[in-house]
């Protein structure tokens, strides 16, 4: 068999001639035709007025919580279990990440525990459609707008997925989306943030290239940041684009395979979409509890047969700079981490491989 991949990206020949067309139109840096495509059809996709394209994720993150002017004394309301760029953000602008735990079945924030945990201090709710499962954004947007406090979604993992067929994305002040290598489309780093604010988004074109007044020359009124996309990283995403339909129905479908051949097995869980939520299914992940078997253990059984997984996040509490917030707060948090396993989700794969993959778990777990 075919080597199985986790969730590497899928590149090809249409990737190739956009970035030849980059290449020889000789615009390769930050100045060019191929960025300011590559926000106006992301806008459009996902449903806003504007794209601001950004070096990363983290980088989104970061300047749309500046863009807030988020800060020292000021706390934003995150979950424990996302990836670390989820969180640092929160601290580079000196403000206090404030952890609530998540649902056992969804694995995204609940709720009610956000409402719980606002307080004066609180400037932002940044709920993360967890591996690409949507928030129930129903409850978190009531409870905003009620108290007046800004969403900033971090739809890192999220692109292509939906809440009452409106994408995620488009429900913040703000949200951002990252093209690592891994994620549902790539452009090798980059990220992108959407929003409706029309002023929102000039403001932070303008921060992302060291808030360079270009009237006056180099003149910079303000600190900025190097946060600009290339056009090489955006001429591969404007392919990476195109094939969007494409990788999204590839993750639906391994989601598909390995629910129709694991579900009813006894120890074996999925995380649930909310009512009328579609996941983009980053990562088809599941929950085992084993009576004898740990996650290291089934990871190292399904290693033998050339199968990569990952563990589910680490809780960001579990981190020396965040180790002062209490475990026991967060008990469903840790309880996935401990039962927690990523399945194999990389477009590369045949749904004969991912036929594979589910079978090989089933022999595993027997």
């Amino acid at each position: 068999m075919d080597t199985i991949f986790l969730d590497a990206p899928n590149l090809g020949e249409l990737e190739k001639q956009y970035l030849l067309e980059c290449v020889d139109s000789t615009f390769v840096s930050t100045a060019g035709p191929f960025i300011p495509e590559f926000e106006a059809r992301f806008a459009r996709y996902v449903g806003t007025k504007r794209a601001v394209s950004t070096q990363s994720g983290t980088a989104a993150i970061h300047l749309a919580l500046h863009e807030l002017g988020i800060g020292p004394g000021d706390e934003v309301i995150v979950p424990p279990i996302t990836f670390i760029a989820s969180v640092n953000p929160v601290t580079y602008v000196g403000a206090t990440p404030v952890f609530v735990d998540i649902d056992p079945s969804s694995w995204d924030m609940i709720p009610e525990l956000v409402e719980r945990a606002i307080t004066k201090k609180t400037k932002a709710i940044l709920p993360v459609h967890i591996y690409g499962n949507p928030c129930d954004m129903d409850a978190i947007t009531e409870i905003s707008e009620r108290h007046g406090i800004p969403i900033i979604e971090d739809a890192t993992e999220s692109l292509g997925a939906s809440v009452h067929g409106r994408k995620t994305g488009t429900f913040g002040s703000m949200a951002c989306f990252s093209f690592n290598g891994n994620k549902i489309i790539t452009t090798g780093g980059g990220g992108m943030i959407t929003t409706n604010d029309e002023k929102l988004a000039d403001h932070m074109k303008f921060l992302v290239n060291q808030a360079r007044d270009e009237s006056k020359g180099y003149y910079h009124p303000e600190i900025g940041f190097n946060y600009r996309m290339t056009n090489l990283e955006a001429s591969l995403g404007l392919a990476q684009f195109e094939r969007l339909p494409e990788f999204l129905q590839k993750k639906q479908r391994y989601m598909e395979i390995y629910r129709e051949i694991l579900t009813g097995i006894k120890g074996i869980e999925f995380q649930q979409e909310y009512p009328d939520s579609i996941s983009s299914w980053w990562l088809s992940s599941i929950k085992i509890n084993h009576p004898t078997k740990d996650i290291p253990q089934i990871q190292k059984e399904l290693k033998e047969k050339e199968i990569p997984t990952r563990r589910i996040f680490v809780p960001i509490t579990e981190f020396p700079p965040y180790r002062k917030y209490k475990k026991e707060e967060y008990p469903n948090s840790y309880e996935l981490y401990e039962k927690g396993l990523n399945l194999p989700s990389s477009t590369l794969n045949s749904e004969e491989q991912a036929e594979f993959v589910a079978r090989s778990v089933l022999g595993v777990i027997r």
